[in-house]
């Protein structure tokens, strides 16, 4: 411990502390989208305390002579990894003294749980900044790419209207989702996610009872409101072999979740083809009025160049990268 945080104590918040601690919790709203590139406005204060409180997250709290300077929230709450979400410095001083504090504080504290769990970090906006530190305490990191299709201001419904794609052999059909493909869907993904960079940091995509969570969390609403007439179905011979999953965050921002196909229908196009149907009905939904969709999102690993062109091909546009960071379960 340095001369400089000799005075720093690192506790979980509880009601006791909610007064004392607004003001920090709020600072960091105030700068959710410009320094960690949140899409949606976060929490406001009583939602977070209530999270806090329905023991939904976990919030560590920095102290700097019993004034909280910083926080770190992580939750165990919504997959089989300790999801370690936001670390946020008061008017973002000193982040890298009181980040490398809270993150020693956080890995003593799940200490028991890591013995089976993995934390996953995603390490948005100036958080990035800290991955030299984090990497000490064995760390590692995935690039990821953030793509955006917008409906206006953007040349990507040109693209899309203009792309041509090579006609499907009569084999193969595109088809909405119904609830009966749910668990041709897990087998399909779980096949298509076992060994990708998206099991490194959540490990549900490692076995068929993970995935059929993963799923059923999806087309539940748990993640965000799911989309059934946007979800598109690759059928060969009638069996499902592909699934392109679309849901919807705060009413209007669009998501792709996931896009999987089987191993032997791949290379063919087939993704194309979903992602198309996909994109054309929420374009549809949204000139429709159905639904007020400005964009459709959705991640990819910087190093992924198929999946990378494919979004481009369809009219997608980087809009940025950040590292994905996870800490691997010791053997």
């Amino acid at each position: 411990m340095t001369d400089e945080n000799k005075n720093f104590e690192a506790r979980l918040l509880t009601s006791n502390d909610y007064k004392a601690f607004a003001t920090v919790y709020n600072d960091f709203r105030d700068r959710a989208v410009t320094e960690y590139n949140f899409e949606l406005e976060p929490l406001d204060f009583e939602g977070f305390t209530n999270a806090v409180e329905k023991n939904l997250i976990d919030c560590l709290v920095l102290y700097d002579n019993t004034i909280p300077v910083a926080f770190l929230v992580y939750t165990t709450a919504i997959s089989e990894a300790i999801e370690l979400n936001i670390i946020h410095s008061f008017k973002m001083e000193n982040m890298v003294e009181r980040a490398m504090y809270l993150i020693k504080k956080f890995l003593e504290l799940t200490k028991a749980e890591r013995l089976d769990k993995i934390v996953c970090y995603p390490m948005l906006g100036s958080q990035k900044n800290l991955i030299g530190d984090i990497a000490r305490y064995g760390f590692k990191f995935v690039g990821i790419a953030v793509l955006r299709f917008m409906m206006a201001g953007t040349n990507s419904r040109e693209i899309l209207k203009t792309t041509q794609l090579s006609q499907l052999d009569n084999e193969y059909r595109l088809v909405d989702w119904q609830d009966k493909y749910f668990e041709d869907a897990v087998e399909v993904v779980q096949e298509g996610f076992e060994t990708s960079a998206d099991a490194l940091f959540d490990p549900r995509f490692k076995t068929i009872e993970g995935t059929r969570d993963i799923i059923s969390k999806i087309v539940k609403n748990i993640y965000a409101e799911f989309l059934p007439e946007a979800t598109t179905v690759m059928l060969y011979n009638n069996i499902p072999v592909g699934f392109c999953f679309m849901n919807l965050t705060s009413g209007r921002i669009a998501n792709i979740p996931i896009v999987s196909i089987r191993k032997e229908h791949q290379g063919k196009g087939l993704s194309k083809h979903m992602l198309k149907k996909s994109v054309e009905k929420l374009i549809e939904m949204a000139d429709n009025g159905i639904k007020p969709i400005t964009e459709v999102n959705t991640t990819t690993e910087t190093n992924n160049f198929q999946a990378l062109k494919m979004y481009r091909h369809l009219g997608f546009k980087e809009d940025y990268n950040y590292p994905q960071s996870y800490l691997p379960t010791k053997d």
